[in-house]
């Protein structure tokens, strides 16, 4: 079960990366940018970047340890 848990953090960090770069007009994306735009500012697409990372890196250390 940790492997398919491991694999859809992968999934969502993937996403969150796609949607940084791209700025993406996703309504889901826009409600989570709206909500941490009040912290990071203009930087709250860099930070979905790197969260996404970090979700990949965690998502891959689950898979593995499952």
């Amino acid at each position: 079960m940790g492997v398919v848990w491991g694999l859809i953090l992968v999934a969502i960090g993937s996403l969150f990366i796609f949607w940084g770069r791209t700025r993406s007009e996703f309504v889901v994306y826009r409600l989570l940018v709206a909500r941490s735009r009040l912290a990071w500012g203009d930087r709250v697409h860099g930070f979905y970047q790197v969260s996404g990372g970090l979700m990949i890196a965690f998502g891959a250390l689950v898979a593995i340890t499952a």
